[in-house]
């Protein structure tokens, strides 16, 4: 079979930092090929220099065996490659035509290249099932239509190759099951797709081959069937790395945490949480599970009272706050609260700031680290490198600015940070966000030996396999509310899936016990 991508030693460096080592790929046409790698690994790099958006320092580029020297992403474009990034390109208050017209409008006479772009785009939509309102406004879709979107105008555009950013990083599996149909529509055309993504069980269940990148370099490349998600988790981090955890039964104690009737709406009045009713007990793992911008946010930062509370009640070890009875951040540490927040750079972490300085916002009053009103240096670098040592933070220099860290290595700061003081109940929001696969080993295991300790943990993740694999009891949330309740046992990715896109009637057995007068 012809190559539709042929990449030699292709090489970049920005700074001191060398992003692709002499690099080789060849993709054959009309295969889905997957690109697998820990963060930092160069995979993005190298798609960015294939689509035009950066200039390789050195090497070769072909695209259906004709040598290629892209200025930019237009040119790219121009010769059939396309690009679907992970934080869409979309103009909200534009229609979905509108949108894939944008850059391309046809001349000074708009109607007609709309009629024609509608024209286009219906047979694209029949011919790739990749149907959607062409008149509908961005910000009326949701986040898988939005996708086919980017689809739709790579195709207009005239793309043969399209690569995708991980695709499914915000879809329910229901969404994720379609978008797998539509690559083999695409595929049965001849339109080559290259994917980028973390997640190895999708890349074992829709490539045809694999290719891993290690610090900057590919160390691999493997056709799919051949291959395990062991495997290639193997060859990302360079050595051997536990996939699956394993959790200890254990038997739940005192509630420690519980939410009654919370109620909140932004600063726009629209209600961001309706009628949250949860508790967690010592000893147990409480997901909740949804599609990312359905309430999950808000309800970890009015817990953590970051946000104040609005309406309703929430107890921590006993303790009640309500409108009446209001709470910060500060108190809820002083009651055994700590918070991972779900972006470590806007919330958990100054990124301007030392390890050192990152290591103890929030418990920078701790009386151990303080000298009447001033702060000793030496102790706060002696707490930060402790914290490093026991999280393996990389690398152990405390004077470091934050920034200078990987994803992974500012996340084990922050949960160093946050479980060091063994609080009683811990938040936790996308704990491996953008993290490696030999950190997410450390992270899952770190999460369970608080619960092994007897913490409580209320776990907020986008990743199902996440929140199935850690958790002994799963709520869902869609639109602000709790959908569904239910336990470990019986729950799977289809049914959470489901009440994640409120497809079917909210199930709560717990409130139809309460009806009834039984615990549930």
């Amino acid at each position: 079979m012809s190559l539709a991508i042929e990449l030699e030693n292709i090489d970049k460096r920005f700074g001191a930092v060398h992003a692709n080592v002499n690099v080789d790929l060849q993709v054959r046409e009309g295969s889905i090929h997957g690109i697998v790698g820990e963060n930092g690994a160069g995979k993005s790099t190298l798609m960015s220099i294939l689509y035009g958006f950066y200039h390789a320092d050195a090497g070769t580029i072909k695209v259906f065996d004709k040598e290629c020297h892209f200025q930019d992403s237009h040119q790219a474009i121009a010769i059939g490659i396309g690009m679907v990034h992970q934080h869409f390109m979309l103009i909200d208050n534009f229609t979905v035509l509108e949108n894939v017209m944008l850059g391309a409008e046809g001349g000074y006479l708009l109607a007609e290249g709309m009629d024609k772009a509608r024209t286009e785009l219906q047979r694209l939509a029949r011919e790739y099932g990749l149907d959607v309102d062409l008149d509908a406004t961005i910000e009326s879709l949701s986040v898988g239509l939005q996708q086919r979107v980017e689809i739709l105008k790579a195709l207009y555009k005239g793309a043969k190759i399209l690569i995708l950013d991980e695709p499914t990083g915000v879809l329910t599996p229901q969404e994720t099951d379609e978008l797998f149909k539509i690559f083999a529509a695409l595929k049965e055309q001849g339109v080559t797709i290259v994917l980028i993504t973390h997640k190895l069980r999708e890349i074992m269940a829709v490539t045809d081959a694999v290719s891993v990148m290690r610090q900057g370099a590919m160390v691999a490349h493997v056709a799919t069937e051949t291959t395990s998600e062991s495997q290639l988790a193997e060859l990302m981090v360079g050595r051997k790395v536990l996939l699956d955890v394993t959790k200890s039964d254990i038997k739940p104690g005192e509630v420690l945490l519980k939410v009654k009737q919370l109620n909140w709406q932004d600063q726009h009045g629209v209600m961001r949480l309706k009628n949250i009713n949860l508790d967690i007990r010592a000893g147990e793992v409480l997901g909740v599970a949804g599609v990312s911008g359905n309430g999950q946010s808000e309800l970890l930062q009015v817990l953590s009272g970051i946000n104040p509370i609005q309406d309703g009640c929430i107890e921590v070890h006993g303790n009640s706050f309500t409108v009446k009875q209001q709470t910060n951040a500060g108190k809820m540490r002083e009651f055994g609260m700590a918070h991972v927040p779900e972006d470590r750079h806007k919330m958990g972490m100054i990124t301007e700031f030392s390890a050192a300085e990152s290591a103890i916002l929030g418990y920078h009053k701790d009386a151990e680290l303080n000298n009447g009103i001033w702060l000793k240096p030496d102790l706060v670098e002696k707490r930060c490198l402790d914290l490093m040592q026991a999280f393996d933070v990389r690398p152990n220099d405390v004077k470091l600015k934050s920034a200078n860290f990987s994803g992974g290595n500012q996340q084990k700061l922050i949960l160093a940070r946050e479980m060091e003081h063994q609080p009683e109940v811990l938040l936790i929001g996308q704990p491996t966000r953008g993290v490696d696969v030999g950190a997410i080993e450390f992270i899952h295991q770190r999460i369970l030996d608080m619960r092994g300790a007897g913490k409580a943990v209320l776990l907020v993740s986008v990743e199902l396999e996440e929140i199935l694999s850690l958790s002994d009891r799963i709520i869902v949330m869609c639109d602000g509310e709790i959908t569904g309740r239910m336990a470990i046992e019986d729950a799977d990715e289809r049914s959470i899936g489901m009440l994640m896109a409120n497809a079917q009637q909210a199930h709560d057995p717990l409130q139809a016990n309460e009806k009834q007068g039984v615990q549930a």
